[in-house]
């Protein structure tokens, strides 16, 4: 007589595994857990990652990529004028393709500053002064909170006006342009003429005192030790080309006294943020799955040593050992695939949530959406394949003894 092997079709195998499953629901969602925070993880690195790179990338764009600062070089030559910048350097920047704004700046140094005098010999306190060319404020933008800048007459008259960053104006204890307020560079009165509380390039204005460079001059602040510097905004995408062109431009007869520093390409820079970001983060999304997948492995074991006799009186009723393994491994590829489908959902509720409070636009990785489910099935099946095979190795006979 011959007797046929027994036979487990798929529509018992999910059965027993969804038994299994919910005999012990609670711990069977704990035993998941790890493997939804691994796969959330995992889609939420690959989300935020590609939302904060196209943050990284635009704020390049619109600052550090349209920046170029042109310095002396330090050439010296009797026969060359003292000062690298020509007196309509304003002007011969104008005619530079693609360039916004730019300004001639240099520190003055040792300049006592007070808002009132109080006799010749008065010490003031050691405020910044900034000599400026007008189109300096081109190039950084400011945002006033009273009054104005002063434009190319000033700068040709030698006007004594001055601008005031905001905390200096504060300091200085002038609030309002009502009563026109003045402040001494040492005893060189200057009318207040403005008030500035925030700019988009060169911090360094909104506290000093920042006077036209025409006006230097009156108070012995001519280019010296602090050699003067040229800063230029310019067109998205232009700052390497305006940078190469500058020098030329602006000096003819002489283009190795000035040197122009153009940003570094932001597309590099970006790149390596955005890779040295991600790495970091699917790192720690591959240590969440490691954890996920030793507590399945963990809790797949722990049933396999609760469920002996089952195993047992399986066996002896004709059960194979291929079958008690198939069956504990559909059950941890259960467990893990759930981990994953609601991992994912996990993941893109942090991406919104997260882009939302900063203010950014949701990117979801469509690729790590589609390989989430599959992640969490892989896991689940190596966590469960010694628990299935230490299940499968289970002699009937000892098994009912226990």
């Amino acid at each position: 007589m011959i007797v046929e092997p027994t036979r487990l079709s798929v529509r018992d195998l999910i059965a027993e595994a969804l038994a299994g499953i919910l005999q012990r629901p609670g711990r069977s969602l704990l035993t998941c857990l790890g493997t939804v925070l691994g796969v959330g993880a995992f889609v939420a690195v690959l989300g935020l990652t590609a939302t904060a790179s196209g943050q990284i990338g635009s704020r390049f764009d619109a600052l550090a990529a349209t920046e170029v600062t042109v310095e002396d070089a330090g050439v010296q030559d009797p026969s060359l004028a003292s000062t690298p910048f020509p007196d309509d350097a304003e002007s011969r920047l104008a005619r530079v393709h693609g360039v916004v704004g730019g300004g001639v700046w240099w520190p003055v140094p040792g300049a006592g500053v007070r808002a009132a005098p109080v006799g010749a010999a008065a010490a003031g306190q050691p405020i910044p002064v900034l000599a400026v060319t007008p189109g300096l404020f081109t190039a950084v933008t400011p945002r006033m909170t009273a009054g104005r800048t002063f434009d190319a007459y000033h700068q040709q008259a030698g006007a004594r006006v001055a601008v005031l960053g905001a905390g200096i104006a504060r300091q200085l204890g002038i609030g309002s342009l009502a009563a026109r307020p003045a402040v001494f560079i040492g005893d060189v009165p200057y009318s207040v003429i403005g008030i500035v509380d925030a700019v988009e390039r060169m911090p360094a204005l909104l506290v000093s005192v920042i006077i036209p460079a025409g006006s230097a001059p009156a108070i012995g602040a001519e280019p010296g030790e602090e050699r003067p510097r040229m800063l230029i905004a310019t067109e998205a995408g232009a700052a390497r080309q305006v940078a190469a062109e500058v020098p030329l431009a602006l000096r003819p007869d002489a283009p190795d006294m000035l040197t122009a520093v153009a940003p570094p390409d932001p597309r590099a820079l970006r790149d390596q943020v955005d890779g040295d970001l991600g790495v970091l983060l699917l790192m720690l999304a591959g240590v969440c799955l490691v954890i996920g997948a030793v507590g399945i492995a963990n809790t797949t074991l722990v049933a396999v040593l609760e469920r002996v006799g089952e195993i047992g009186l399986r066996r002896s009723v004709g059960a194979r050992g291929v079958h008690i393994a198939a069956q504990f491994l559909a059950e941890s590829a259960a467990l893990g695939t759930l981990g994953g489908l609601f991992g994912c959902s996990l993941g893109v509720v942090t991406v919104v949530a997260t882009a939302g409070v900063r203010g950014w636009t949701p990117i979801a990785e469509p690729l790590a959406i589609a390989l989430a489910p599959l992640i969490g099935l892989a896991t689940g099946v190596l966590a469960g394949a010694y628990p299935a095979y230490r299940a499968a190795r289970i002699e009937p006979v000892e098994a009912l003894r226990r």
